[in-house]
């Protein structure tokens, strides 16, 4: 199996090492000898690569790299989960609360049925919100940071249900020694100067869903009525950031088939004025008309790269701005146990419906199959949660032999489970994609840092 993966983007040689995450940016010396080294001795090597380079540089450059390899940064050995337990104590971090099923406008790709989630269009009363914040707070164990995202269909729609339980959970925070870190995605159209001001106070960080480009947002995402939403949406989402001042936010978009040169859309979002940007593939069947296919792969992949180019290019000018598939931390990333097992759902992390029903994640509401239990009694399918408990990179056969896999750890459990009826399968159209994002993100970093 490959320990390291190579590849060449934006004027730079790189080298993962997979097992580590090491990165390496090399030179044609060190990139040739990389794939000898394991299997050659360094007279060998020399015999091989004397009619390129010089006998002491490759001896210099193999020292080097045996250095490296000594030191666990080049050709590691794979961890394994065996000796790790992935939350024994079934500890709940997270809660997705969908205090709306109901959404004020119309996206032809809302996987969530144009907010209802395939269900009657609800609003979230306090009395089940209170009882899921006490939920987190039970089942919290010793974590003092907790994590409560207001999601829909369209939270706005149910605002002072949202203010109520900020303050209640500002009172448990008293209580019990917990901090709440607050969060919001709004479509924007119900912003005004008075939530925008509660947000700014009481949001860690927020979700402003946009397309990009007026005729891509207008297309996918009409109003009620089917007129367009960019012209409504724009100047307060512009207000809104403008308050916001340098608190944490991002303009989140999605693009289609019908926008494959969606990298105009982040650049129009930057030129607009938003500098924390998120433009994300649509995830949909085959048979709708704005579905990703896989002959589409070839032009998105290249677009990444386009957009890679302007991105290094815009930030060494000093005009940069925060793409998130291209932003990665070299130095601080995620713990073991997060590289493997990913975003936590079904486990560390649950969505909760107005109705106070407890889902693996949004995007799973609505899905009798996956309701795991309620509010009131807490989780009782308990097979449930241990199905995504023991979904990692180590138990997805596809995800054993990538060279990503402790980066998308094993990706998106919904989007495995919608095209291949097991969350163990990984959608394969967003591996792709997932591959050439990591590719970019790690050139941007050699060019830029």
């Amino acid at each position: 199996m490959a320990k390291t993966h190579k590849f060449e983007l934006n004027d730079r040689k790189i080298i993962l090492d997979i097992n580590s995450g090491s990165v390496h940016v090399v030179d044609d010396l060190v990139w040739d000898i990389i794939d000898l080294f394991e299997d050659n001795e360094l007279n060998a090597i020399i015999n091989i690569l004397k009619p390129k380079y010089e006998e002491n540089s490759i001896m210099e450059a193999y020292n080097e790299i045996q250095e490296l390899v000594n030191n666990g940064l080049l050709l590691s050995v794979e961890g394994s989960l065996s000796d790790i337990e992935y939350n024994k104590d079934n500890i709940v971090k997270a809660l997705c609360l969908h205090v709306a099923h109901d959404c004020n406008l119309r996206c032809k790709y809302c996987f969530a049925s144009q907010g209802d989630f395939h269900g009657d269009r609800l609003l979230m009363p306090f009395e089940v919100g209170k009882k899921a914040l006490d939920f987190l707070v039970r089942n919290s164990g010793n974590r003092r940071n907790l994590e409560v995202d207001f999601f829909g269909g369209e939270p706005l729609m149910n605002f002072d249900v949202v203010k109520q339980l900020v303050a209640y959970g500002r009172e448990l925070e008293k209580k019990h020694n917990k901090v709440f870190r607050f969060t919001i995605t709004t479509n924007g159209v119900l912003l005004d100067k008075e939530n925008m001001k509660f947000i700014n106070e009481n949001m860690d960080n927020v979700v402003l869903s946009l397309d990009g480009r007026k005729e891509v947002n207008d297309y996918m995402r009409p109003t009620i009525n089917g007129y367009g939403s960019y012209d409504v949406i724009m100047p307060k989402f512009l207000e809104f950031v403008r308050l916001r001042d340098n608190k944490s936010y991002y303009v989140r978009g999605t693009f289609t088939r019908n926008n494959l040169d969606f990298g105009k859309d982040v650049i129009n979002l930057y030129k607009e004025g938003f500098n924390s940007i998120s433009v994300e593939p649509v995830v949909a069947k085959p048979e709708e008309d704005y579905a990703i296919l896989e002959e589409h792969l070839s032009d998105i992949l290249r677009e990444y790269e386009e957009l890679s180019k302007e991105y290094i290019k815009l930030n060494k000018e000093g005009k940069g701005f925060s793409f998130f598939h291209f932003m990665i931390d070299l130095n601080h990333g995620p713990c073991f146990i997060k590289r493997v097992v990913g975003c936590g759902a079904g486990v560390e992390y649950l969505a909760v419906t107005p109705e106070g029903d407890l889902y693996p994640c949004h995007q799973f509401v609505g899905d009798e199959e996956f309701k795991m239990g309620d509010v009131d009694t807490g989780i009782i399918k308990k097979d449930i949660r241990d199905s995504f408990k023991n979904a990692n990179v180590y138990s997805k056969e596809d995800c054993k032999s990538c060279w990503a896999r402790y980066y998308c750890s094993g990706g998106c459990h919904a989007n495995a489970y919608n095209f291949n009826n097991d969350i163990t399968i990984p959608y394969s159209i967003g591996c792709e994609m997932e591959k050439k994002r990591i590719e970019c993100a790690l050139s941007v970093a050699a060019n830029i840092k």
